[in-house]
């Protein structure tokens, strides 16, 4: 007898999400999972989002809509999660964490979004995220495990302490049965009375040389707060990566279509514009390109700045800045009071235009 299998269709927008899991991640976080109450399978590509239609009493209408990025993998179909982090002055997800119970039905929108590597050529990946930037790329590494590819990823988190990287023990699972996910933790902070022996402080480009040394040949995506996102961005391109093979979502304003992305208008020292730098105590005027450091142009002109590290870590090099603008990538040598006071790190710090430093 011959038996005729149908394939299963393929979940549209238009049938609301059955709740079928709530899964606290970490103090207001929880990864929820829903299912199409018709059976259909849900068809994504890893790396996207769908947008919530919520109950907001208060809020005109009666509800909210809200963006999270898809933590599944397309490759487990019958199902779909989202994992979200209610901030101090969230509305959705603070009533998702409150009230939304397996069982319960909710509107989706999706689902949509460019940040995806589904369609990248490259072999090898470097993953950065901080806090609930994970999600996206979580789903990508889960889906090219699920479809046994070779890989070679080396995936960094950024979170406040050990006890709040999402996915930890999900990832280390994961790592501990291939040799090709090379795990990197950074937080902030141990968790009180736990010792952490692993990277604490802010992600820096030392940090970067040592987690992925190879950086250079990797293809990039990242997903976090956008000044967290920018710090990437600058550590990158201040060690001459080709931004060409960069990418990120920011977790706050995903994007449907590429009109929608945001130009990166970032600053990049240029090697043939010149920039011109007074060292006001010393009466001395340099004239230099702007890939040129303070410190080195105080050094053509004999000026002497003292100096350790020249790798805006040690912070010997601090020096007033009194006018003007200059792009400094440093890696943890100067405090932000400093920063706002006008204090600069001669040894990472690139003149933009003219500029009058107190030396």
């Amino acid at each position: 007898m011959d038996v005729v299998t149908s394939a299963a269709a393929v979940w549209q927008d238009s049938e609301s999400l059955e709740c079928v899991s709530v899964v606290p991640e970490m103090p207001n976080t929880a990864s929820f999972t829903f299912r199409a109450p018709s059976g259909a399978l849900f068809s994504y590509e890893p790396g996207q989002f769908l947008t919530l239609e919520i109950p907001a009493p208060g809020q005109p209408g009666g509800v909210v809509h809200r963006t999270y990025t898809i933590s599944s993998s397309p490759s487990r179909p019958r199902s779909i999660t989202i994992t979200a982090k209610a901030q101090s002055d969230s509305i959705g997800t603070r009533w998702m964490l409150d009230n939304l119970q397996p069982g319960m039905r909710i509107k989706a929108i999706g689902p949509a979004g460019l940040f995806t590597n589904a369609k990248s050529s490259s072999g090898k990946y470097l993953f950065i995220s901080a806090g609930s930037g994970i999600t996206p790329l979580m789903s990508m590494t889960t889906c090219m495990w699920d479809e046994g590819r070779a890989l070679d990823v080396v995936f960094i988190n950024c979170a406040k302490r050990p006890s709040e990287i999402i996915f930890r023990q999900r990832l280390e699972q994961m790592a501990s049965r291939t040799h090709g996910l090379n795990l990197k933790f950074v937080v902030e902070e141990p968790d009180p009375y736990r010792p952490w022996t692993g990277y604490q402080g802010q992600f820096n480009q030392l940090m970067l040389g040592l987690m992925a040394p190879d950086y250079l040949d990797r293809e990039v995506y990242c997903c976090g707060p956008e000044p967290f996102m920018q710090a990437v961005r600058d550590a990158l391109a201040g060690l001459g990566y080709d931004m060409e093979n960069y990418h990120q979502e920011s977790f706050g304003a995903p994007v449907e279509t590429e009109a929608q992305q945001p130009e990166l208008d970032d600053v990049v020292p240029d090697d043939d514009t010149s920039a011109e730098i007074l060292f006001a105590s010393s009466g001395v005027t340099a004239k230099v390109a702007e890939t040129d450091t303070v410190l080195a142009a105080a050094r053509s002109v004999g000026l002497n700045i003292p100096s350790g590290c020249t790798f805006g870590v040690c912070g010997t090099c601090k020096v007033k800045k009194l006018k003007g603008d200059v792009h400094m990538v440093h890696n943890g040598g100067i405090s932000e009071g400093d920063i706002e006071a006008g204090y600069i790190l001669a040894c990472c710090s690139n003149p933009i235009g003219k500029v009058e430093v107190e030396v």
